[in-house]
């Protein structure tokens, strides 16, 4: 009876309505492509065009003069670019493996095990969550002075190996998708913990830690502060090209080509796992 009652619900949908859904997503989806194309436009077109009146939003005449200007003021520059690249990627895988790994053990932890006091610590997890960044910057910085960090990379990645957003994340996750049973199961055939949490428990939670991972990396590829960093050799590249924005109307070509290529790795990545998102979000609203 309830397959019969499915089939004939599907059999009685309404192509209109169908029709409206499926326009409504195509312009919300072309709305939310517009900026980028418009960036991209922006990076292309030559100097004539990015101040003709009334601004164009394609391009007519298409180069890579704005690239190459891009490139050639960051060569010029006292810090060589591949210098700024390496900080940025450095930063930014490190600070994602040790906050996704940090996060799910932590997260494992508090669903499976019982201690005393795991209800007030993800209590103070969630409550974490509202606060601003500007609200932490000043016991972040004491934090990284103690420790000796300030002037090195390090106090750009340790931040971020505690970020309580990927233990929130994770937690939700592992608490609906791991049955007790599972790893009970595993524990009488001899497995050790290490050896649940990286043989089932991060295989089944695959989607979570993928959106975590890129949650984790757009924050820090992004990364622009330099609250802890005053040495320019170790500044992010996004600073770098945040000073390119600064060298006034003679470099707004070259700051289009800088915006595309900020924005170009975090877009990649997100396509290759986009689908591992979609089904984190559906299964974070799952209930038993």
């Amino acid at each position: 009876m309830a397959k019969f009652r499915i089939a004939k619900r599907r059999l009685n949908r309404s192509a209109g309505g169908d029709f409206g859904i499926g326009l409504f997503l195509f312009l919300f989806g072309v709305g939310m492509a517009l900026p980028m194309v418009y960036a991209i436009t922006t990076s292309l077109k030559p100097a004539d065009e990015l101040w003709v009146y009334p601004p164009r939003f394609f391009v007519e005449n298409p180069t890579l003069k704005n690239f190459k200007d891009l490139f050639t003021i960051l060569d010029t520059s006292t810090v060589p670019f591949s210098r700024y690249l390496f900080n940025t990627v450095f930063v930014s895988v490190v600070g994602t493996g040790g906050h996704v790994l940090l996060s799910s053990m932590c997260a494992y932890a508090i669903c499976k095990f019982r201690f005393r006091g795991k209800n007030l610590i993800f209590r103070l997890v969630v409550l974490s969550l509202m606060f601003n960044t500007a609200v932490t910057a000043i016991p972040n910085f004491i934090v990284m002075s103690r420790l000796h960090m300030i002037d090195t990379l390090w106090s750009l990645v340790i931040p971020a190996f505690g970020s309580s957003l990927g233990l929130y994340l994770m937690k939700q996750f592992i608490e609906q998708m791991i049955p007790d049973a599972i790893l009970e199961a595993a524990r009488i055939d001899g497995a050790n913990e290490f050896r649940i949490f990286f043989g089932i428990v991060m295989p089944s939670v695959r989607p979570a830690w993928l959106t975590l991972i890129i949650f984790s990396f757009q924050g820090l590829w992004n990364l622009s502060d330099t609250n802890y960093i005053y040495r320019e050799d170790l500044k992010p590249l996004n600073y770098a090209l945040h000073q390119i924005l600064s060298g006034g109307v003679t470099r707004v070509g070259a700051s289009g080509a800088a915006t595309v290529l900020m924005m170009t790795v975090p877009i990649v990545l997100f396509l290759f796992t986009q689908s591992q998102i979609v089904e984190t979000l559906a299964t974070s609203g799952m209930k038993d």
